[in-house]
């Protein structure tokens, strides 16, 4: 909730004297009256016989090596919604940051397939409640992110092509409420796996987790997803505080996502989804691909001193055997966190996150 900010629909009916803006690059700066107001752009010879306010310049060229900024904002404010649009083919190789207050360290640094929860460089629908995948390949999220004096987006090309990006950046401008805490997202990768543990987050101080995305290649055969997600919390060591009982379980499944006759079922819902199943074709077959989500929306995992976020990768072999396995797993992690001293790994190399 913001002061003085209706952001839900249990607070649709009240007014508000927070003001409405949207950066896009037909309006670099968000100013009020400056929609659809280019004059030259990328789309300038279309718009030859119309002139100003016909689409002239609906998107930015993104250079190979170039960080472009999408967005820059002065003042208190929360961005409430981003649609964007990318070649699939540059989806891992295109960094999405976001940085809140003039922190010089990112809040969020993630691929923009995996922010969006399409982390193979492939489309799948997603129709959760915080991000939205709509055909064909147009990215939305609706996670609220509150500021209190500046926020900048960023998108970094590292692809070797020139990348055209469609995108606009829905906020507001008004006080956020003093308890708010900044949106964090950081992206991790395990290929393989170590000691079959894949690391999603691991941060000092105080916040809540609000959500996963897992983009998981398995290399073997069996079923794969006995391990179980858990939560470090405060202090917490050997042992965890919370430990859900698998990760079809912890993804809203059961039973190895598998539906008699159909095989592993595809879905997608407000809270969690697997979108996301490519080739080979069959049950329990090495190097399947999957795409993963869970959104605490309502149930997000409150933390005092720190969280550490862990997944097994644990499989079974039949005859009531487990497996420790080596998969290919990248995993965005969605949590809040009070101030702005943000702590992201270092990202990885081109090579390291290509996918092959």
């Amino acid at each position: 909730m913001f002061s003085g900010i209706a952001n839900s629909m249990s607070t649709m009916h009240r007014l508000s004297e927070a003001k409405s803006r949207s950066i896009s690059a037909e309006n670099p700066t968000g100013e009020p009256g400056q929609g659809g107001r280019a004059e030259t752009g990328v789309s300038a010879s279309c718009a030859r016989e119309l002139g100003v306010g016909w689409k002239i310049n609906p998107y930015v060229l993104i250079e190979p090596g170039q960080e472009s900024v999408l967005a820059d904002i002065h003042g208190a404010g929360a961005i409430e919604h981003i649609w964007m649009t990318i070649g699939p083919a540059a989806w891992r190789e295109m960094i999405l940051r976001m940085y809140w207050d003039d922190a010089p360290v990112p809040a969020v640094e993630v691929p923009a397939g995996d922010f969006f929860a399409n982390g193979w460089n492939e489309y799948a629908p997603v129709n959760s409640l915080p991000i939205c995948v709509n055909p064909a390949r147009a990215f939305n999220c609706y996670w609220t992110m509150p500021f209190f004096k500046r926020a900048r987006i960023t998108m970094e090309n590292r692809s070797d092509q020139t990348i055209p990006l469609y995108y606009q950046v829905d906020y507001v401008l008004g006080q956020p409420e003093e308890d708010s805490a900044y949106f964090c997202a950081t992206f991790r990768r395990s290929n393989p796996t170590k000691n079959s543990i894949h690391t999603l987050l691991a941060v000092p101080g105080k916040g809540h987790y609000v959500g996963t995305y897992l983009a998981w290649q398995v290399n073997n055969n069996g079923w794969w997803g006995e391990g179980e997600m858990k939560f470090y919390m405060d202090g917490d060591r050997e042992f965890p505080t919370i430990c859900t009982t698998g990760t079809e379980d912890y993804f809203g499944g059961a039973y190895n996502f598998d539906v008699p006759g159909q095989g592993y079922a595809t879905f997608s819902g407000p809270y969690t989804g697997m979108p996301q199943r490519l080739a080979p074709d069959g049950l329990y077959r090495a190097n399947t691909r999957f795409g993963l989500y869970r959104f605490h929306l309502t149930d997000p995992v409150r933390f005092e001193n720190g969280i550490r976020v862990e997944i097994q990768d644990l499989g079974w072999r039949r005859p009531g055997l487990y497996l420790a396995q080596q998969s290919d797993i990248a995993s965005v992690a969605f949590f809040y966190q009070a101030g702005n001293t943000f702590v992201q790994p270092p990202l990885y190399s081109r090579d390291y996150m290509e996918i092959i």
